[in-house]
C-alpha cells in the first residue's frame, strides 16, 4: 500500500469512528481529559495542514489562519492556543466547518502526495498516520465518556463489535528466569521515539498472571470492603477514593442490587468474566495489595508478553514513564510528542479493544496519570 492509499485509509476510519454520532455529540467536553470530537477531528487535520502541507507543499493556502489556535494541542513551538478546557466551548467552528477544513486538507494531501515525498517528509507522515490513530482510540474513548455520563445512557452503535479474548484455563502463574533481558524495539517499521533505544535490564526471577483480572475477581475487592480500608492504598490513592467517592470501576451503576456498566450498546448488566476496565492506577494497585500481589514493571510486562494474550485492556504497570538510556528530543514541534510528558505518569503497556488494529506492539509505551480510568484500562498480577 503506498501512502496515499495509507493516507487514506487512516483517514477514512476516523470519520467511520464519528460516523454513529448526532451533530450535538460532537460539541460535548464533560471533563478536562475528555475533548469534543469534532475537536479531534480538526485536530488531526491539522497536524497534517501545520507538519506536512505548509513547509513543503508549494503554493499551498492555509484554509484559516485561526485554526492554528484552535487545534493546536500542546505544541509550544507552533504558537499559542485555546487551552484544554476550554475546547467544548467552541461552538464556532461548526461541525460541518470542520469537516469542509478536513476534506479541504484531503484535496491537497491527495495532490501533494502525487509524486514521492522525501525521506524526511515520508517520516512525518508516517507518524502523521500514527498520531491520527491515536486520537482515533481517543475517539472511542471520549465518545464513551461523553455519552456515558448523558442519564439516559445512550447507545452508541448497536453495531459495535467488542473484541474477545479467551482465558487461559489455568490458576498458575508464568514463571520467568533472572536474568538479563533486551527491551524497547528493535527492527524495521514505525515505533515511536520513546521505545528507543533497545538496551538490557537485570530482572530478579517472577511471576506473572496470564490472564487480566476479571470483574467477578475485582466484584470482590468491592465486597470485602477495598473501597473502605486505607490500607490496601497509597496515601494519595485514599485521598483520592475520599474526595471522589469512590466505590467502583468507572462506569458500574447498581441497580436494583445488581451491577450494570455502561458499555457501546448502552446500560447493560455486568458480564462477570470479562476483564474489569476503567480503573485508575490507584484502584489496580489498591487492588493487587488487597491479594497480597503487585503489578509488573514495564520490563516484567515485556519480557513475558510473548507468553500471554494482551490488548483486551491497557494494562497498568509499576513503572513510571522515565526515558530510556539515551534518549534524545528531534528538533522543534516533533519534540514535544513524548519526552515533555515524561514525570508523574505511569506507564500503560500492550492494547485496548478500542486500538487501531495495526497500531500496537510488545515495545509500545502508554502513558497516564494515576487517577484516570477513562481509558480502557486494566490488571495483570504478578509476585
Amino acid at each position: 500500500m503506498d501512502l496515499a492509499d495509507c493516507y487514506l485509509k487512516v483517514r477514512k476510519r476516523t470519520e467511520e469512528i464519528c460516523s454513529p454520532l448526532q451533530t450535538e455529540d460532537y460539541v460535548v467536553q464533560p471533563v478536562v481529559d475528555v475533548s469534543p470530537p469534532k475537536w479531534h477531528i480538526g485536530h488531526v487535520t491539522w497536524f497534517f495542514e501545520t507538519f506536512i502541507l505548509k513547509p513543503y507543499f508549494m503554493g499551498y493556502q492555509e484554509y484559516n489562519p485561526d485554526y492554528n489556535y484552535v487545534f493546536n494541542s500542546y505544541y509550544e513551538t507552533v504558537g499559542n492556543r485555546v487551552i484544554r478546557t476550554d475546547r467544548g466551548n467552541l461552538s464556532r467552528p461548526t461541525v460541518a466547518e470542520i469537516y469542509r477544513y478536513r476534506e479541504y486538507v484531503d484535496e491537497a494531501m491527495a495532490s501533494f502526495l502525487c509524486e514521492a515525498p522525501s525521506a524526511e517528509v515520508k517520516e512525518l507522515l508516517i507518524l502523521g498516520f500514527n498520531h491520527e490513530e491515536q486520537h482515533q482510540e481517543l475517539l472511542y474513548t471520549d465518545i464513551k465518556y461523553i455519552l456515558g455520563h448523558n442519564p439516559l445512557f445512550p447507545a452508541y452503535s448497536k453495531e459495535y463489535l467488542s473484541p474477545k479474548i479467551e482465558p487461559v484455563e489455568s490458576d498458575g502463574f508464568i514463571k520467568l528466569n533472572e536474568g538479563i533481558y533486551e527491551v524497547g524495539f528493535n527492527g524495521s517499521g514505525f515505533c515511536f521515539d520513546n521505545e528507543l533505544s533497545r538496551h538490557k535490564v537485570y530482572l530478579n526471577a517472577f511471576e506473572i498472571s496470564p490472564n487480566l483480572v476479571t470483574n467477578a475477581e475485582y466484584l470482590e475487592f468491592i465486597n470485602g470492603g477495598g473501597y473502605h480500608d486505607f490500607r490496601h492504598w497509597h496515601a494519595e490513592g485514599w485521598d483520592w477514593v475520599k474526595t471522589n467517592k469512590a466505590e467502583a470501576p468507572l462506569y458500574w451503576h447498581l441497580i436494583d442490587e445488581e451491577w450494570h456498566h455502561y458499555t457501546y450498546h448502552g446500560l447493560e448488566q455486568l458480564i462477570l468474566k470479562e476483564p474489569v476496565c476503567h480503573i485508575s492506577y490507584f484502584e489496580a494497585y489498591a487492588y493487587a495489595a488487597w491479594k497480597g500481589l503487585r503489578l509488573p514493571t514495564e520490563f516484567e510486562w515485556e519480557a513475558a508478553a510473548p507468553l500471554f494474550s494482551w490488548g483486551k485492556a491497557w494494562e497498568w504497570t509499576e513503572s513510571s514513564y522515565l526515558p530510556y538510556p539515551g534518549f534524545s528530543k528531534a528538533p522543534g514541534a516533533i519534540g514535544e510528542y513524548n519526552g515533555k510528558f515524561m514525570v508523574n505518569q505511569k506507564v500503560l503497556r500492550g492494547a485496548s479493544e478500542v486500538t487501531t488494529p495495526g497500531h500496537s506492539r510488545v515495545t509500545y509505551r502508554n502513558f497516564f496519570q494515576t487517577n484516570l480510568r477513562w481509558q480502557f484500562t486494566g490488571i495483570r498480577l504478578a509476585k
